[in-house]
């Protein structure tokens, strides 16, 4: 029962993942650079914050699990500005590919990667079960039956279906950005891994991981800003932030982006506390995480008619993927 309420929750981080970009969509006369900071100091610096404070028994405070282990706390940032690299071309891909196309191909990267490369960074390559990795394995090919799709989308589409979907769907250019958001999005679950040591001993198991993650949002807040801020000047944008009038529309829908997206961490948290009796479990977690957050963004793709006017063949491709997807979740368990 506790491994199928850890995946729930997981689950649940991933839906509000998937659905943190449709906020963005009514945020008004900003350009993307300052809306991306603006939620981003919602999404990487606030929630984050706060999520680490739960892991925080009385009488203690959160620098002293900084300060206790400063090396891994360094090197947690350090993974988060690579991971804000990520970040910053994620967002790229769903600008070139839209959310469900952008987000299987980059999150799919990213969630083999993350969770082939973190126990080796960290010397945990006995985490590397068989099971594990065929459930890596049938992750990636559930992401390649969708990236097929996604082909096929593009083939059978005209140049005008295409930006009526997808504003500036450009497929090449698209993926190439959505692949390197995905191998430097990995980085993220490398921070962790480094982070495990971030924690007291009395914290909730269910929070445990939280001030690694503030600390590797805290490192991919520092690449984003200084991206965002030279695009502010390169753009002469620096105005956005001056017009008044719209911060009551702007600022609650990039904080509610902000929450939505900080959901997915905060569930991973959540939900790794329940999947401690599974280790296979445990150790897929993060590639749990990133095909479920594939899964919802297609639904939420087709909902916004991302996929309107595709052959059936390519709709019936993207289901496969989708089930693929769904079936690799549990997979691992199954074989263990």
């Amino acid at each position: 029962m506790e491994i199928i309420i850890g995946l729930l929750i997981v689950a649940v981080g991933a839906f509000c993942q998937s659905s943190s970009y449709v906020p963005i969509n009514r945020i008004k006369q900003w350009s993307w650079e300052s809306y991306w900071i603006v939620q981003g100091v919602f999404a990487w610096l606030v929630f984050p914050f706060l999520g680490a404070l739960l892991a925080v028994p009385d009488g203690h405070s959160l620098a002293e699990i900084y300060a206790a282990h400063p090396t891994d706390a360094l090197w947690a940032m350090f993974f988060g500005v690579l991971w804000g690299v990520g970040g910053l071309t994620f967002g790229l891909s769903m600008r070139y590919l839209g959310v469900a196309l952008g987000q299987s191909v980059a999150l799919g990267t990213c969630a083999g990667l993350g969770t082939i490369l973190t126990p080796i960074f960290t010397g945990n390559t006995s985490d590397l079960t068989t099971p594990v990795i065929v459930g890596v394995v049938v992750t990636l090919l559930g992401i390649a039956i969708i990236g097929y799709a996604g082909s096929l989308k593009s083939a059978n589409l005209s140049d005008e279906e295409k930006k009526k979907a997808v504003k500036d769907f450009n497929f090449t250019k698209g993926i190439s950005v959505a692949l390197l958001a995905g191998f430097m999005s990995a980085c993220f679950s490398i921070g962790l891994g480094f982070g495990e040591s971030l924690c007291f001993p009395e914290s909730a198991e269910i929070y445990r991981t939280l001030p690694a993650t503030f600390m590797v949002t805290l490192g991919g807040f520092m690449t984003n800003a200084i991206y965002c801020f030279y695009q502010n000047g390169k753009n002469k944008t620096w105005g956005d932030y001056g017009k008044t009038s719209l911060y009551a529309n702007n600022l609650v829908f990039c904080a509610l982006a902000g929450i939505l997206w900080y959901s997915q961490f905060f569930g991973l948290s959540l939900g790794k506390g329940f999947l401690t009796s599974s280790p296979v479990l445990y150790t897929f977690s993060w590639c749990i995480l990133m095909s479920l957050n594939v899964t919802f963004s297609n639904v939420w793709g087709i909902i916004l008619k991302e996929w309107k006017g595709c052959s059936q063949k390519t709709i019936v491709t993207l289901v496969i993927g989708l089930i693929v997807l769904i079936i690799s979740s549990f997979l691992p368990q199954l074989l263990k």
